[in-house]
């Protein structure tokens, strides 16, 4: 009897030799063992819990401790919604690994042609919503003069009744607002059904430029280049299409140097009169909570920001008044 269970023994070791005789021969098929600095296995599917995919993750690693490590922290790729799915193959893995240093030549690859790596996700964060908004943003705003999307506040997660459905992520344009700011929702959608939404308001910052006073211009100098320069900066509104430099305008007013020249403080050399003489003007004085209007009688020519005498129609006091643009008149006390 102890001699069959011997033989039996006997006969199991030998065909466990035979076996590992024959893997290492597999293996090592086109090479010796010291040819190769990295032996990597690849599984045919693995979930991962973390966004971003990293070598290590998704496969098993032998070789060298310090080359282990460095293989192991090889980005893959990025999971960008819940429920994604990313097949990795061989070819990806080697390109990576070269990308990095490590030649093809001193990798052994065993395992799956391919990896499908499944992302197990019970909750969306905050962040991802906003990232995913940002990139709705980014691709479908027409200004290119658009500088920054920056958030108002973080939404809430979303926690997932079932991390194993399949979910998708959609964001869609939410209508009215100011020109300063965006509002994007992002639907959450799970088998083809609603399940949640969240909404992400962005503040809107564009490139344009500004107009500084290099030096004190008096009223009536001409702008030019030997007076003012021009500056790129960050405003929460876009520039203006029609926008040109004020070249060859004048000063309405002394403008102090290294101040911002906006479009009110230059005008035109001859600017056109707006208000003539004997003709009705509408005479207005508004003030916060208060506005009054009246009919006069301009006695003199005017053009805008000019000073001129007016007599009013009811009183027939003649007073001085302002001229405006829109061709009224303001009275000056």
């Amino acid at each position: 009897m102890s001699g069959r269970i011997l033989d039996i023994i006997t006969i199991t070791c030998l065909f466990i030799s035979a076996q590992f005789c024959q893997v290492l021969a597999s293996d090592n098929a086109g090479g010796t063992e010291e040819d190769f600095v990295l032996r990597i296995y690849l599984p045919r599917e693995i979930t991962i819990n973390d966004d971003c995919i990293s070598l290590g993750q998704v496969s098993i690693i032998r070789g060298k401790e310090s080359l282990v490590a460095k293989a192991s922290g090889i980005a893959l790729g990025r999971m960008l919604v819940p429920g994604q799915q990313i097949i990795i193959d061989r070819s990806i893995v080697l390109s990576r690994l070269a990308c990095n240093g490590i030649p093809v030549s001193k990798v052994r690859l065993t395992g799956a042609e391919k990896i499908k790596v499944k992302q197990q996700q019970q909750i969306i964060k905050g962040g991802k919503f906003v990232e995913l908004a940002s990139l709705f943003l980014t691709k479908n705003l027409s200004d290119h003069s658009l500088a920054q999307l920056n958030p108002i506040w973080m939404p809430k997660g979303l926690v997932l009744p079932d991390a194993s459905r399949n979910i998708k992520l959609s964001p869609r344009w939410v209508g009215g607002g100011a020109r300063d700011r965006a509002k994007v929702q992002v639907g959450v959608f799970a088998d083809g059904k609603e399940v949640g939404v969240r909404e992400v308001t962005f503040r809107l910052k564009y490139n344009r430029r500004k107009v500084v006073a290099l030096v004190d211009i008096p009223r009536g100098v001409p702008i030019s280049r030997e007076n003012v320069k021009i500056e790129e900066t960050v405003s929460n509104y876009p520039e203006p299409a029609n926008w040109d430099p004020p070249y060859g305008l004048i000063a309405r007013s002394r403008i102090p140097a290294n101040s911002t020249i906006r479009s009110h403080m230059v005008g035109p050399v001859n600017p056109p009169v707006i208000v003539k003489r004997n003709r009705t003007v509408a005479i207005r004085i508004e003030r916060p909570g208060l506005l009054i209007t009246a009919i006069g009688k301009a006695m003199q020519d005017g053009r805008a920001g000019d000073y001129i005498k007016v007599q009013n129609a009811d009183s027939q006091r003649i007073i001085f008044a302002r001229v405006n643009a829109d061709g009224t008149v303001e009275p000056v006390f």
